[in-house]
């Protein structure tokens, strides 16, 4: 059995060493690739057993524990003549297996030699602890369960200054997002960030769930895109000879829902916008979506802020968790600012009065972004992200945005130049977007014959007047609350990963 494991980029030959070893186990009889194996729990357990057997004094004479049966890789071995010691992972931890010739008998013990470090193997024996103190399987029974024939980049790791150091890991960013599998296979970091993503959401469905929403599905494909500013990316249906859109969103979806009468719904779903890749954004992303009627956006505010401290709770211990070196205070009521006010402070200048080519002005000032051709609604929106956004470092709901800004939102009780509508931000990302849903028909025409004029003026990101959703409200639209949840972000922000590319298991990557 290889002791010491092969670098990234392994040797040429190594790799038909080990097709070499295929062979020799199938003239050995042996069936390298088994159809399955039946482990009566993982390492974790394993472990907690035999502590448990140890302090309720049930081991026997010679300090052995309950049996087990697990799977998992190899990731490292030790030889000893007629005794071997190796490590054996899965999912939830390492564990040392202890393997004697006496035991397995000259011939399975032999067949060893024929493994490689990542093979997936199944072994079966009793539990106990070496006299270095180590909690391990005294194997009685070992059987090879895939064979590795591509070494992992597992690398080597050696003690320098008290510390473990591990020299030719999978160190290469691009290639960990490309090959995930090894990446996932080799850190258990970057298993842990997707296990604890798997938590977050649970965390959110569970909050729905337990205060009466109904869990829904919605088009991918839609004739018609929209719920969002966004460019879409197009498709055809073959048999129906239909253009088609992958969704930017899945607001009017779940709004048609809510006229049908289902009162509270949500949806977890891969939105996909045509637009560029960044830190913070990526074509296809995750989002949580949910609509309750009789609702507004007062009611989203409290939703979401109790919403995000159950994902917190959920993979922390509490409310205050760190980020990129700065400590967040997740804990409620967050700040509340407005979108005017706190633009008027930081440009400079009163947003509501100021011309388009003040405005223009302003933003070459501050953005890389080109401002000419920009119509008015862009034009705040591309200078709030540069003025007020990086700022927004705690948990912070913008309130009340410019109305031409928000076509789906109602218009703000008593300010109808503004819409009821927030913005949650954390460190300087926005995490949430919610309104009181617009529910007049004829308000919500005129607001999208106000985005086709954009349109027309090059806006290629704007609305497109959906009339089948306008049929829909005519039937009526009861009041409504309705909120998005990036699910990306908020794993970026809960589990202190730097690029939305950590936090998606499969980014799409350019060709090799």
């Amino acid at each position: 059995m290889t002791g010491t494991a092969d670098p990234v980029g392994a040797a040429p030959g190594v790799r038909e060493a080990r097709i070499a070893k295929l062979e020799a186990l199938k003239a050995a009889g042996v069936e390298p690739y088994a159809y399955s194996w039946d482990p009566d729990g993982d390492i974790a357990g394993a472990r907690r057993a035999f502590e448990e057997a140890e302090r309720a004094g049930t081991l026997d004479d010679d300090g052995i524990g309950p049996a087990v049966r697990l799977a998992g890789r190899l990731t490292s071995v030790r030889a000893h003549g007629k005794a071997t010691f190796a490590d054996l992972r899965d999912r939830s931890g390492r564990l040392q297996l202890f393997l004697r010739q006496d035991d397995l008998g000259d011939a399975s013990y032999g067949r060893l030699e024929l493994l490689d470090l990542g093979d997936w193997v199944g072994v079966s024996g009793r539990l106990m602890r070496t006299r270095m103190g180590e909690v391990s399987v005294r194997v009685g029974e070992v059987e090879l369960l895939a064979k590795s024939i591509r070494p992992l980049p597992l690398g080597k790791t050696a003690e320098a200054d008290g510390s473990l150091i591990t020299h030719g890991a999978f160190a290469d960013v691009e290639q960990r997002y490309r090959q995930r599998y090894a990446d996932l296979a080799v850190h258990e970091d970057v298993r842990e960030v997707f296990l604890r993503r798997a938590a977050i959401v649970r965390a959110l469905r569970h909050y729905l769930d337990d205060h009466g929403y109904v869990e829904v599905e919605t088009p991918i494909l839609q004739p018609l895109y929209g719920g969002a500013a966004a460019r879409p990316f197009r498709t055809h249906h073959h048999a129906l000879d239909l253009p088609l859109y992958l969704r930017i969103a899945d607001e009017l979806y779940l709004k048609r829902l809510i006229v049908g009468g289902l009162d509270r719904v949500y949806e977890v779903s891969k939105d996909f916008r045509n637009e560029g890749i960044d830190r913070t954004h990526f074509p296809e992303f995750t989002m949580l979506e949910f609509y309750e009627a009789y609702a507004d956006y007062e009611t989203m505010v409290r939703r979401v802020e109790e919403m995000v401290g159950r994902a917190a709770e959920a993979v922390s211990r509490g409310a205050g968790v760190a980020f990129q070196g700065t400590d967040l205070d997740l804990a409620p009521p967050f700040r509340r600012v407005r979108f005017m006010e706190e633009l008027g402070r930081a440009a400079g200048l009163d947003p509501a009065a100021a011309t388009d080519e003040e405005l223009r002005a302003r933003l070459r000032g501050a953005s890389a972004e080109d401002p000419d051709g920009m119509n008015r609604p862009k034009l705040l929106d591309a200078l709030f992200g540069a003025l007020v956004e990086p700022g927004l470092v705690q948990p912070t709901f913008v309130l009340d945005q410019p109305r031409e800004l928000s076509p789906l939102a109602k218009p703000k009780r008593g300010d109808p130049t503004v819409a009821e509508r927030f913005e949650l931000f954390v460190a300087g990302m926005e995490i949430a977007n919610a309104f009181s849903e617009l529910n007049d028909p004829f308000d919500q025409r005129e607001r999208f014959e106000a985005q086709a004029r954009y349109r027309e003026e090059g806006d290629d990101e704007a609305h497109m007047i959906d009339e089948d959703y306008l049929r829909a409200l005519e039937y009526g639209l009861p009041p409504t609350g309705g909120c998005g949840i990036g699910i990306d972000r908020l794993t970026m922000i809960l589990t202190d990963q730097p690029s939305i590319r950590d936090v998606i298991l499969f980014p799409q990557m350019r060709p090799e």
